[in-house]
């Protein structure tokens, strides 16, 4: 059974969250508190976390950088604001989604249930050792890793997933739906600016100029492309 922890400091929210994911045969460990939430979600085996921003003691942005520097798990967002400089900083520290509220209780699991999925996929797909090399960049897809010039450069899970679409994708014009659909596991429907925040991550780490790019551009109009 997996196991989740929730952070969140809405005792009736959280219960409702919890009883829905128990119905769909999720393990849950409830934490109501910045403080609490930190030190749980860095000592224990969790397979996902669900994060509010707005907590007591230590806020979501700050646990988020803490967990994602030791552990390469799903975490998702969640806020009352739909600010997008809070979805833009949230996801730039690792977070693999953000969930505005109010939203549904099915809503979550569905979220939930994509993310875990991909991540399991990801675990079971570790037999492939060949390296990809394009432009400088080494993309090793077994260990996960990226070199640029021969410098290893630390990416995040979607931002290695996309990233390894896109090489695998040469010269194809993909829209942020198809992007958001294929790496992020959930209907194009949904809130897709977590694929401009993620691109502009990768330009920055492969690109000489991230303001000019020239190896991932925007195609204006219908998406993204990356030149071979």
């Amino acid at each position: 059974m997996k196991e989740i922890l929730l952070i969140e400091d809405d005792i009736s929210i959280a219960e409702l969250q919890r009883d829905y994911l128990e119905i769909n045969d999720f393990r849950v460990d409830m934490q109501h508190t910045g403080d609490a939430g930190v030190q749980h979600a860095l000592k224990g085996n969790y397979d996902l976390i669900i994060l509010d921003i707005m907590l007591p003691g230590l806020n979501g942005f700050e646990i988020c950088k803490q967990i994602r520097a030791v552990k390469n798990i799903p975490i998702l967002l969640v806020s009352a604001k739909k600010e997008d400089i809070d979805k833009v900083r949230g996801l730039g520290l690792g977070a693999d989604d953000y969930i505005t509220k109010p939203f549904s209780p099915s809503e979550l699991v569905a979220r939930v249930k994509a993310h875990l999925a991909r991540y399991e996929r990801l675990a079971g797909n570790q037999t492939n050792s060949k390296t990809i090399f394009v432009h400088g960049i080494s993309i090793d897809k077994s260990a996960r890793k990226v070199h640029v010039n021969g410098e290893e450069i630390p990416f995040t899970t979607k931002e290695f997933d996309l990233f390894v679409f896109f090489v695998m994708h040469p010269n194809q014009v993909l829209s942020k739906e198809q992007l958001y659909e294929k790496i992020w596991g959930l209907e194009s429907a949904a809130d897709v600016s977590t694929v401009t925040v993620h691109i502009k991550k990768i330009r920055g780490k492969i690109e000489r100029d991230p303001a000019h790019p020239k190896f991932l551009e925007t195609v204006w109009g219908a998406g993204y492309r990356f030149n071979v």
